[in-house]
């Protein structure tokens, strides 16, 4: 099994997709355990002293006035962790639970956190029993960091709370350690404030979210290709020439992504036929790659963000390498939460030029030749109509989803914490956004291969064709008399969603950005 080792330097992208979804072993590294060590003497220092230190010797937020006696810390610690579990609604994914708990050891390796090395082992080893707390929906506004989520995840550390365990059946936590032979832990002091006080949620959903939006920007590059021949488009507005002038990195990719897919293809280049008269393709065909580029370069600004968010040690207070330890505010989660709604406002761009492409093929008016709706029997068929609803409804929802979260905040915590990012939220709405991203392009995939095998005579370019067949081998079906819809639309949603339309062009030709 794929091993990721942690140390006192961050964390790559690649190393929490490992471990969120592809349940890779943690190890910590000799340097992390010394750093833990060195940063716990010095927090042990504070502690003995008769001054208060916010985290060590006090309580919590608005309630950082009191000092704690010696006696009363570990109750302290633990009563954090049991009070800021207080999530409701539905569990979170497990994915997303592992990439919260991997990304918080990953801080807590740092060094900065005063945490004792048997606290950042049993978070490690944890995760390498498959054990999975409980989290719920809503609890987080994405300061001090993402509280509720995390706190959830401490809960189970100390063997309290609920987790599911590897067979994916909801116990007790304290079963689940005692089956694995994990002693849970007992916390002192600052520990169980730095268990809870990050961004870990918000930014594991963004580092999966970048995954799975660059596998659908490639995938949207090539249904805007397939849609292209199914109009009798023009390629010419593809030219490298034309994206050099306004150089765009993503729009020079997706243009020439496009190109790769239609090199060969003996459907474009009928422009100025009698059959298909017009100067130019409307805006959802020849600017394509304007705005699936802009989406890419929006990509490319979030993963900045994301990888200086990994190289991060967020907790408050922290300890610094001369030994002291301060306050400060870096668990506020603005930097994430922006580009997480950045996302969601290009991802539901793309849909809505996906979905415009869509119902060009379906309207005999503007599809150049196409039967209304793509159906066999017009009138006794109706064809695509009601895919096309389905996708218009997802976009909708889409739009709803663009609207940002950070532009928003709550004040909590007795007007202490007076301003939040939301970032956990502008997390999950992306995730919601980017399901129905798959399926925006699923519809399009199928609509647009149906509309090629119609224009008989014409063949397609080779990786087109490709495509088309290895959709049909996946169970998305071809032209024909009506029939039950909604398998074929899932077979051409999990098609995209795997990444098998990709994989299918790029045996032609070659990997595509």
């Amino acid at each position: 099994m794929h091993t990721v080792v942690v140390g006192t330097s961050g964390t790559t992208a690649e190393d929490v997709i490992a471990v969120a979804r592809g349940n890779a072993r943690v190890e910590l590294s000799g340097e992390a355990l010394d750093a833990l060590a060195r940063a716990r003497e010095i927090v042990d220092a504070l502690a003995a002293k008769p001054e208060p230190v916010y985290g060590v010797s006090t309580g919590f937020g608005a309630l950082a006035s009191r000092h704690i006696s010696p006696e009363l810390r570990a109750q302290l610690q633990r009563n954090i962790v049991r009070s800021h579990a207080a999530g409701m609604g539905p569990r979170v994914e497990r994915e997303v639970v592992r990439a919260l708990m991997f990304l918080r050891l990953k801080t807590v390796a740092s060094g900065h956190t005063g945490v004792r090395p048997s606290v950042a082992q049993t978070m490690a080893d944890v995760l390498n029993a498959g054990i999975t707390p409980v989290v719920h929906e809503y609890g987080s506004l994405g300061c001090s960091g993402d509280l509720a989520p995390l706190s959830h995840c401490a809960l189970a550390l100390m063997g309290e709370g609920d987790a599911e365990g590897p067979d994916g059946i909801v116990r007790p936590a304290g079963e689940l350690l005692a089956e694995a032979g994990i002693e849970p832990v007992e916390l002192r002091e600052k520990e169980g404030l730095a268990l809870l006080n990050g961004t870990d949620g918000m930014l594991g959903m963004l580092i999966m979210a970048l995954a799975d939006l660059g596998k659908l920007y490639t995938s949207a590059d090539i249904t805007a290709a397939l849609t292209l021949e199914a109009l009798l488009g023009t390629e010419k507005v593809l030219q490298p020439e034309l994206h050099a002038i306004r150089p765009h990195p993503g729009q020079g990719a997706s243009a020439a992504n496009m190109a790769a897919v239609l090199k060969g293809s003996g459907l474009t280049g009928h422009f100025q036929e009698e059959s298909a008269p017009r100067v130019q393709d409307a805006y959802s065909v020849r600017c394509a790659p304007q705005v699936a580029g802009a989406g890419r370069d929006t990509m490319a600004h979030a993963a900045l963000v994301a990888s200086r968010e990994l190289a991060a040690a967020v907790d408050n207070p922290v300890v610094l390498p001369d030994g002291r330890v301060e306050s400060n505010g870096n668990f506020h989660g603005a930097p994430v939460a922006y580009v997480l709604d950045f996302l969601a406002i290009a991802a539901a761009d793309l849909g809505s030029i996906a979905e415009r492409r869509t119902d060009r093929l379906l309207d005999k008016n503007r599809s150049h030749g196409l039967p209304p709706f793509l159906a066999d029997d017009a009138g006794v068929d109706s064809g695509l109509m009601i895919a096309q609803y389905t996708q218009a409804a997802l976009v909708s929802e889409m739009k709803r989803l663009a609207v940002p979260a950070s532009a928003d905040s709550i004040p909590s915590s007795a007007m202490q914490e007076d301003h939040v990012s939301m970032g956990w939220s502008a997390a999950r709405k992306l995730r919601t956004a980017v399901d129905n991203l798959t399926r925006i392009i699923a519809i399009e995939l199928y609509a647009a291969t149906r509309a090629i095998e119609l224009r008989h005579g014409l063949t397609a370019a080779p990786a087109s064709r490709a495509a088309i067949e290895a959709a049909r081998a996946a169970g998305v079906q071809g032209p024909g008399p009506d029939r039950f819809l909604a398998p074929d639309l899932a077979a051409a949603d999990e098609f995209v969603r795997t990444g098998a339309l990709v994989a299918a062009v790029e045996g032609v030709t070659g990997p595509l950005a």
